[in-house]
């Protein structure tokens, strides 16, 4: 597309995220776009000179918690085309409003059970089975997952949840030192380069923990897959499906984050496939990365789901070799991510949702 089209994206830029790529998809296809603060206090007036607006916005960065889902449905409203939609983010490092979302569906989610009682969840942990996994709301990478594995545990849990609760990175440091010390892992990852960023891991810990508050007053419980090896990774962005294994960290029962990749399409179990296509047409997701098991019964079950993924690892989604149709075909050949969501908003195959010209007139 060459400058002469009308289109005007505008950008809000954070190094390391997905803007990265937008950026320079723009300039190689002579596209015009502007870089935006969507911090700015009159970011809805800047707003109304642009068709579409990009903000990979990240659940770490307290400012963008506390304004993306704000300036997404306003700019929705004025009749942008954005990305992520609010339906696509609606859920986005919220595994209640997960749990309620694939619910709402039918989506084959791996049983979870929510209380927002003490009592009520005590009586629940009597007759439950064990092990079961327990998680926080927010939190990436297997930061915040945990297994209870018998009711004790489960009682202590269920008590600190209602009493002093959780800091939202508290296993942080836990969790990185760990990957250090795996045989398994060290090949892949530079772990003098963890040691480096040490300090401003804690700083920024410190930062969340303050800025975020503690989560506190629930707590979710999803039941445990035994004997898993892996889980499937499957991102659908459109009528494209990506999708690569991760192997289980050593003596750990989490896939995410263990950067142990297997990117074989033949390894690919096709019901994964269907299943994510089937739920991002449900819920009108542009985007959408699952994190998919099959139980002992070889049911294909969701885990969890996010809009965005790493753009700054050592393997990425562009690394896969080819990615998937909603026939199921295979299509050779790696390519961005941020590319195929840019293509579908520039085609017209992302769909305005806003009710509002740039006047503020009711369409």
């Amino acid at each position: 597309m060459s400058k002469s089209n009308s289109i005007r994206i505008a950008v809000h830029h954070r190094p390391g995220s997905f803007s990265d790529r937008w950026i320079e998809y723009c300039e190689d296809k002579e596209i015009s776009y502007s870089l935006v603060n969507c911090y700015d206090s009159d970011i809805i007036a800047m707003l109304r000179s642009f068709d579409v607006l990009l903000w990979n916005w990240h659940h770490d960065n307290y400012r963008d918690v506390r304004a993306a889902p704000h300036v997404i449905h306003a700019a929705e409203r004025m009749g942008l085309v954005v990305f992520p939609s609010s339906d696509t983010c609606w859920s986005f490092d919220n595994k209640l409003a997960q749990k309620y979302q694939l619910e709402s569906i039918g989506a084959p989610l791996v049983p979870a059970y929510v209380f927002y009682d003490q009592d009520n969840a005590m009586e629940w942990l009597g007759h439950a089975s064990f092990p079961k996994v327990c998680k926080l709301s927010r939190g990436a990478g297997a930061l915040n997952v945990r297994l209870v594995k018998n009711y004790e545990e489960g009682r202590s849990f269920i008590k600190r949840a209602f009493s002093s609760g959780f800091k939202n990175s508290s296993g942080h440091i836990r969790d990185n030192l760990g990957k250090l010390s795996s045989k398994q892992v060290r090949g892949n990852y530079d772990w003098f380069a963890k040691i480096r960023r040490l300090p401003n891991t804690l700083i920024n810990i410190y930062r969340i923990n303050k800025m975020m508050g503690r989560e506190i007053g629930y707590v979710y419980f999803q039941d445990f897959i035994p004997n898993l090896k892996n889980d499937t990774r499957v991102v659908v962005i459109g009528d494209r499906a990506f999708a690569f294994q991760r192997g289980i960290r050593e003596k750990d029962f989490r896939a995410s984050g263990s950067g142990l990749i297997d990117a074989d399409p033949a390894q690919i179990h096709r019901e994964f496939l269907s299943v994510a296509f089937e739920t991002s047409d449900k819920l009108n997701l542009q985007c959408s990365a699952y994190d998919c098991v099959r139980d002992q019964s070889g049911k294909s079950l969701i885990l969890e789901i996010s809009y965005t993924f790493p753009s700054d690892t050592k393997f990425q989604v562009k690394d896969c070799p080819g990615h998937w149709d909603k026939d199921l075909n295979w299509h050779e050949g790696a390519m961005y991510p941020q590319d195929a969501m840019l293509e579908d908003i520039i085609s017209g195959r992302t769909k305005r949702v806003g009710r509002t010209n740039r006047e503020g007139e009711t369409q």
